[in-house]
């Protein structure tokens, strides 16, 4: 495994092909307070690049072509929030998306436990160290723990994607989960807009 460290924004030329896993690392899980840190990005080649953010400026032409580019289908886990995060301080819009935890609802209902260290644990045999996930993302000085976490997140989705995918079509659910995907934009903009913990989709909201 490789870790490329880049400040500010991603080198000019750098080619994930057509799909890219995803994750971000902010100072909290506040819509409101908590600002965006870190863009991990992984090709599903064993290498990560982690682009640590200008959380003043969030100038990052290269990054925001890369999100933004509908040739490429970018991968999350839990991309409800990540896509909230980065259309908020990025202003990007992102599609195609494919999310693993919703993949993992739709077809992993013998279990409530759909977290990544879950996911990887159980279907790649992988335990990922959760020791850094409450941390310092905003210090400019980041250690070697908090990289290889950081890294952690996005190494493992492409062969998760493909795991899920096999299993979306197996048991005929993959175009509901596909609509899923494309609804996520919009549950972002709920979430980013005041609705983040109300489901106006619910019989008791009248």
């Amino acid at each position: 495994m490789s870790i490329h460290f880049h400040k500010k924004d991603l080198p000019a030329g750098v080619d994930f092909g057509t799909s890219v896993a995803v994750d971000t690392e902010t100072q909290g899980l506040s819509m409101v307070r908590d600002k965006l840190c870190l863009v991990q990005l992984s090709a599903g080649d064993g290498d990560a690049h982690i682009v640590q953010m200008d959380r003043q400026s969030y100038d990052c032409p290269n990054l925001k072509a890369l999100l933004g580019n509908t040739d490429v289908e970018k991968i999350f886990h839990f991309a409800r929030f990540d896509v909230a995060v980065l259309k908020r301080d990025l202003n990007v819009d992102m599609s195609p998306i494919f999310c693993t935890k919703i993949a993992s609802a739709l077809v992993r209902t013998y279990t409530d436990a759909h977290g990544l260290k879950n996911l990887c644990k159980e279907l790649l045999n992988i335990d990922l160290s959760k020791q850094q996930q409450s941390s310092d993302w905003a210090n400019e000085s980041l250690t070697d723990a908090q990289l290889e976490y950081a890294a952690s997140d996005v190494l493992y989705l492409h062969q998760l994607q493909r795991i899920l995918t096999a299993r979306l079509m197996r048991e005929s659910r993959f175009e509901i989960a596909k609509a899923c995907f494309e609804f996520l934009p919009t549950r972002a903009s709920l979430d980013l807009n005041g609705w983040q913990d109300v489901d106006i989709f619910s019989h008791s909201f009248r």
